[in-house]
């Protein structure tokens, strides 16, 4: 069978207005920020869960990395979750897509098998400094428990605004292990975008794809740019501070080192898949700057909406 044969790179961009896009459980669930640059953190096991609930709920894929309770209400492990498979290693892979593509380490059996994932992204980072995060109070209408006359507080913490940067690498070799398929990686730019903009708990709800970009490099070149979400800039509009930014109309996105770079290695491009959100503004336009550089044959626009 014929697995992954070309390298990809990855770069998404994503927004999220008055939610948290990755709390940290051992301080109050607050917002991850790098308290040196203001920059907001999101962690690649965050993105890798929205990719996973995408792919199992709503694509109908098995996923072997997901949370669920034995009929004694405890958490299953992932040696529990092989015995699904037959204890079984291939079959895991052949059924399980986010094995495909992120990989694992699990026991089967007494012996560990470990697979490394293609696909892999860094931590996400917003791309602008920003404002808060804010603690927001409030109060429920019934209460906790019986003896109780009237709701009880709660509170949450938010950001006000954030524009943030995924960066990622398919590899073709470690593909073969984990026996990627191109209809995978397929799979995973869809739910990278509607993944994102059907998170509806009220934590991540507020979450809007903006850009989605694939290079494709050809067979064998064993090349990559590299750091792309580095080769964008995103600029306020002329008298915003960058965290009194609130909307993705509060700016534009800046492509020109992107672009440029692009342009440089274009004979090691075999195709690039784009999907733009229709309220982003980039300058210049990526699409048509796309199509100018390496041809508008070796360009397609992905129809994710």
């Amino acid at each position: 069978m014929d697995y992954l044969k070309n390298r990809s790179e990855f770069l998404f961009i994503y927004d999220i207005k008055d939610a948290n896009p990755n709390g940290d459980p051992l301080e109050e669930n607050k917002p991850r920020v790098d308290e040196e640059t203001g920059q907001i953190i999101v962690s690649d096991v965050r993105l890798k869960r929205t990719v996973r609930d995408y792919l199992f709920d709503i694509k109908g894929e098995d996923v072997f990395i997901i949370q669920e309770k034995d009929e004694n209400g405890k958490l299953r492990t992932k040696e529990d979750r092989s015995k699904d498979f037959n204890d079984d290693p291939e079959e895991i892979l052949t059924r399980c897509i986010d094995m495909r593509l992120f990989g694992a380490t699990t026991a089967i059996k007494g012996k560990t098998f470990t697979w490394t994932g293609p696909v892999q992204f860094k931590f996400g980072r917003s791309l602008h400094k920003v404002d808060g995060p804010i603690l927001v109070k409030g109060t429920t209408v019934m209460p906790s428990s019986q003896d109780k006359k009237m709701g009880t507080f709660r509170e949450e913490w938010v950001v006000p605004y954030a524009l943030i940067g995924f960066y990622g690498v398919a590899n073709e070799y470690a593909a073969q292990y984990t026996h990627l398929k191109e209809e995978d990686l397929d799979l995973l730019m869809e739910a990278l975008w509607k993944g994102t903009k059907d998170l509806i708990t009220r934590s991540k709800f507020g979450q809007m794809p903006r850009l989605l970009l694939r290079l494709v490099y050809k067979e064998k070149s064993d090349f990559y740019i590299g750091e792309l979400d580095k080769l964008v800039k995103w600029m306020p509009k002329e008298g915003l501070r960058e965290e009194e930014v609130r909307d993705i109309k509060d700016g534009v996105l800046n492509m020109d080192d992107l672009i440029n770079t692009i342009g440089k290695c274009k004979d090691k491009i075999e195709r690039i898949e784009v999907n733009v959100h229709q309220r982003l503004t980039t300058q210049p336009e990526i699409t048509s700057s796309l199509r100018s550089i390496v041809g508008a044959d070796k360009v397609k626009v992905l129809q994710l909406s």
